[in-house]
């Protein structure tokens, strides 16, 4: 039996006109990032963290301000018989209170072995090691996302070679690379941050990939390339900015990892060395002398605990604004 077709007839449309379609009006106004925005600035553990990150930040760029006395400096007194003596391992004091030849000084932290103000160490201290994290996650970042996005684009061939340098680096421990530098640059902040140049882009370049591979296959992707546009335009115009939510969170939780190696390296003796001063200097010498002082080690040890766990609450804060969870919503 044919099927018979059915033809409009007049009245079967109507034509809108200026009739006001609802619209959620409140889900249209929000972009993306103000929406991750909102949902950052509501994550109470987030905003903590950027709490104690901003603190920290702050002291170390004015802490050594405040404090009379410089990080190389020497404190010294003058005693009953005329000398000029060193202030070694005073404890810390608040005020100018009591008797003795140390009423006219103030030492919050106390003084080092070396009668050093640890107040203006520590700040120092926490000021290169964050310029240390800054410089090199910055370097990273884009070295790393590159390389991922070049890698996971072109695929194939160029692919395979280049994870096989990715598995090649990777594969190398990070004493050994630092052990190797340290036989042709002298020890201090460029070996630490070249150290870590050569070590902290293979996470960065493993998401920048896994998101290129996502992305690539999308309809707006494949509309670029049938136009005829280049493919580093369409690396870094338009499938760069869909994955730099990843590549922040990995940001927020690679600065607390590029501190603590700092911290390491400066421990065991192959970074920041005296009288420049890190965190990780620090509590190395405050370890030295543990027995005899216990008051030097603590500071710095306070301080990157505080780091640590600002940046980390940071990251979380991120990874969940940026990919809430359903009961989240």
């Amino acid at each position: 039996m044919a099927e018979t077709l059915y033809t409009p007839v007049a009245g079967d449309f109507e034509l809108l006109g200026d009739r006001d379609i609802t619209t959620d009006k409140n889900f249209a106004s929000q972009s993306y990032w103000r929406g991750v925005a909102i949902s950052f600035l509501r994550n109470r553990r987030a905003m903590i963290g950027a709490g104690i990150v901003c603190l920290i930040i702050l002291l170390a760029i004015f802490g050594p301000i405040l404090s009379p006395y410089g990080y190389r400096d020497v404190v010294s007194y003058v005693d009953n018989a005329g000398k000029q003596v060193a202030a070694k391992g005073i404890g810390p004091q608040i005020g100018h209170a009591g008797e003795g030849p140390f009423d006219q000084y103030t030492f919050l932290f106390g003084t080092d072995e070396m009668g050093r103000d640890l107040w203006t160490r520590t700040w120092q201290g926490a000021r290169v090691s964050l310029i240390i994290a800054f410089v090199t996650i910055l370097i990273d970042m884009v070295i790393g996302m590159s390389y991922g996005l070049i890698s996971g684009y072109f695929g194939g061939a160029v692919d395979a070679i280049m994870q096989r340098v990715v598995e090649v680096a990777n594969s190398v421990p990070r004493l050994v690379i630092v052990s190797v530098l340290a036989i042709f640059m002298p020890k201090g902040m460029g070996l630490v941050i070249v150290a870590l140049l050569l070590t902290e882009w293979i996470g960065m370049s493993k998401i920048a990939r896994a998101e290129m591979l996502r992305i690539k296959e999308e309809e707006y992707v494949l509309a670029s390339r049938t136009l005829g546009a280049h493919s580093m335009h369409i690396i870094f115009k338009q499938i760069l900015p869909n994955t730099i939510g990843p590549i922040i969170t990995q940001v927020m939780f690679s600065i607390p990892t590029a501190i603590f190696t700092e911290a390491f390296l400066s421990f065991v003796g192959v970074g920041i060395m005296l009288p420049q001063c890190s965190i990780g200097s620090l509590i190395e010498s405050g370890f030295n002398n543990i027995t005899t002082l216990p008051h030097q080690i603590i500071p710095p040890i306070i301080v990157l605990a505080l780091q640590m766990l600002g940046f980390n609450f940071i990251g979380d804060g991120f990874r969940e604004a940026l990919a809430p969870k359903l009961e989240d919503m």
